[in-house]
């Protein structure tokens, strides 16, 4: 989820500046919402798990895009799904990212210890190479949404209102639930607080609402409410996973904590200054980053975020609110 929702200001951005241009969008049906905001846009979705799977479902999702007669076609995800169409698509333009996995490797195992191009620029790249002007330095954000009637009286209050994201995709990225506590009943005192996460996370979510101005929203409001919902916070607590880009994407404000993956990698969410990243301690954990996605690590290596305290992420919060 977080590389489509990278998508979202790279298209923003290409659209405004591109006035003339339509798109077509081909990604997940649970991810379209994700692209509601953007004009000259058809998103388009894919049923990888029905009749777009294998090989002749591929086929068959090729036969029905070609109608479209696209200009060009430009492939941000680059897998094996997306390779095989660019095989059927052989007589249109079809550029792919260049996801830099050299770079990447050679940060992981030569720690090769610098800043390489974000995932935004890696996608900007592609429409380049197709021969559009696209300029990531001015971002245009979308206006507020209305708030879901369950959530009235949660943000129309005088308090600023912080979204916490808890999870992640492995476990090696999460700031330790016990430590997330504490910063939640912290930041409760003086803040509203909004816990997101998946339906399988309800039961520990509902161990961290302790309190009347701490809301669980996750599986009470579609995806598209919630989207709505993160347009109307004032910042966004997030690991390094999908949440800290669907607020980056609406330029909300968003600390990230980060375990054994990094910045460095390129997956930081859009436009948000660098001390915005709250990182383990490298001395403790010289070998950071493990991997790119978090996938791999030294099993003493699982708690890696818990390094940061509770009271460093409250501070940082505080400042910036």
């Amino acid at each position: 989820m977080g590389d489509v929702a990278i998508m979202v200001p790279v298209l923003e951005a290409l659209l405004r500046q591109n006035s003339n241009l339509k798109i077509t969008i081909l990604t997940q049906k649970f991810f379209v919402p994700i692209f509601k905001n953007l004009k000259n846009t058809h998103v388009y979705a894919a049923e990888t798990k029905g009749k777009h799977k294998g090989i002749l479902g591929l086929w068959k999702l090729y036969n029905e895009l070609k109608i479209n007669n696209f200009y060009a076609i430009a492939d941000l995800h680059n897998v094996l799904r997306s390779s095989v169409l660019k095989l059927f698509f052989f007589q249109k333009k079809y550029i792919q990212i260049n996801k830099g996995r050299k770079e990447k490797k050679n940060l992981i195992s030569k720690k090769t210890f610098k800043q390489l191009k974000s995932s935004h620029e890696r996608y900007a790249d592609v429409f380049r190479k197709l021969g559009f002007t696209i300029d990531l330095s001015k971002p245009n954000f979308p206006a507020k949404k209305p708030i879901p009637n369950i959530l009235n009286i949660f943000l129309n209050t005088e308090n600023k209102c912080i979204g916490i994201a808890p999870f992640a995709a492995h476990k090696s990225k999460m700031y330790p639930l016990e430590k997330m506590k504490i910063v939640i009943e912290q930041l409760s005192k003086n803040y509203t607080i909004l816990l997101f996460g998946g339906k399988n996370h309800l039961k520990l979510l509902e161990t961290l609402q302790t309190n009347k101005n701490i809301f669980v929203v996750a599986g009470k409001l579609s995806f598209s409410e919630e989207l709505d919902t993160i347009s109307n916070l004032d910042c966004m607590i997030s690991m390094d996973s999908g949440n800290a880009h669907l607020a980056a994407m609406y330029g909300i404000k968003v600390i990230t904590i980060w375990g054994v993956t990094h910045p460095f990698a390129g997956f930081a969410p859009f436009n948000q200054p660098k001390e915005y990243a709250l990182l383990a301690n490298n001395e403790k954990y010289p070998k950071i980053p493990t991997s790119i996605y978090g996938n791999k690590y030294p099993k003493d290596y699982l708690n890696a975020a818990g390094s940061i305290s509770p009271e460093k992420i409250i501070e940082k919060i505080q400042r910036i609110l």
